[in-house]
Order: C-alpha cells, then structure tokens, then sequence
C-alpha cells in the first residue's frame, strides 16, 4: 500500500499534466479554426501569407525597424507569431491604399488593427512610452 504523502504526490501530478495538457489543447484548437478555409476559400493564414508575399516589396528598412520596435513587448517565444500577423495587416492596409512604400502611419494603423481588443490598454501605454504619435487613430482604439 503506498503512503498517504506518495497519493498525494500522483494526484498532483495528476493535476499538473491535465492542466498542461488543456492549455496546449486550447492553443492548438486556436491554431486550427486559423487555418479552416472562410467562405472564399482561403483560410486566415492563407491570406496573411498573400499579403506579406504581395507586400514584400514595399518594405523599406525604416518601416522592418519600426515594425521590430513594435514587436518587443511580446513575449520572446511568440514574437515571431506576432511580427507575421502584424506584418501581414501592415502589408493589406499599403496594398489597398495603393501605397509606393511601408511608412509609418501604415505601421501604426497595422499595428493597431492586429492587436486584439484586450491588449489595447497595453498598446497605448507602449505607443505614449515610445513617443508614438497615435492621435489619427484614436477611433481604432475605441
């Protein structure tokens, strides 16, 4: 018969696995509706993929630096999932503006739509801290 302290020790573990277990769970259910097809055919994925490759050649070294700035406050193992997404926004807003280059204004407002909801309140506090002028897109943050 084992000892008292030894079951309590299993059923921690126990515990500890089914909770590792459901958050990788849940990040892999998230990863899978990116990737179902929308009604156009394409999936979410698929479409940030078209406009990083559509928008390759309008990035000028200013706008990657401005794009890499943005991106430090994400945490360092989700950073390179972040500059995708945030770079494909950036890289649909130029596209459908019809724009020659990357600039600024289009980094920020990339920036701004791709960041959820939830994180808005931590995006200000790094756009005020890095003296990033937001003001035009006020109405975004709402």
């Amino acid at each position: 018969m084992p000892s008292p302290s030894f079951m309590v020790f299993l059923i921690f573990w126990g515990f500890v696995l089914l909770f590792a277990m459901s958050v990788g769970g849940y990040f892999m259910f998230r990863k899978f509706l990116k990737v179902l097809p929308q009604a156009d055919g394409k999936s979410k994925l698929d479409w940030q993929n078209h406009y990083i490759e559509a928008s390759r050649h309008l990035w000028t070294d200013a706008s990657k630096s401005l794009l890499d700035k943005l991106v430090q406050p994400v945490p360092g193992p989700f950073r390179d999932i972040a500059r995708h997404s945030i770079a494909a926004k950036i890289g649909e807003i130029a596209l459908k503006q019809g724009a020659s280059e990357v600039t600024e204004a289009h980094c920020i407002e990339g920036y701004i739509r791709a960041t959820p909801k939830r994180d808005h309140k931590s995006l200000i506090s790094f756009l005020e801290k890095n003296g990033i002028d937001y003001s035009s897109y006020r109405h975004l943050l709402q």
